[in-house]
């Protein structure tokens, strides 16, 4: 099974994805946007940045976790993973992004 965008609407009414790999397993989250055709470019900015691995930046948080954002060219951030445990954890997500982003289909939940 291929990965998925799934666009949906957050109890503050705002617009979202999340990108789940063919597992299912949600591998990256976006912000709130307020216009739907703001949340689909941001489907589409990760599909294009997702491909140039300097887009990715792992973090490390305060309790000694993994984390990556995906950023887009000028610096934005465009998504969020969730934390991991163990750094090749963090990078296998991030090498997931990579590989279910592009072609993944976009279903709308609103």
């Amino acid at each position: 099974m291929a990965g998925k965008f799934e666009c949906y609407k957050d109890k503050a009414g705002e617009f979202r994805f999340r990108l789940k790999a063919g597992n299912g397993e949600t591998i990256l989250a976006s912000e709130g946007y307020k216009a739907k055709a703001s949340c689909t470019n941001g489907i589409k900015s990760v599909q294009k940045n997702c491909l140039d691995e300097n887009c990715f930046e792992k973090k490390t948080t305060p309790s000694g976790k993994f984390r990556f954002n995906l950023k887009s060219t000028n610096g934005q951030v465009i998504g969020t993973s969730e934390s991991y445990s163990s750094e090749s954890a963090c990078d296998n997500g991030m090498k997931s992004v990579a590989k279910a982003a592009p072609s993944a289909t976009i279903v709308d939940l609103t």
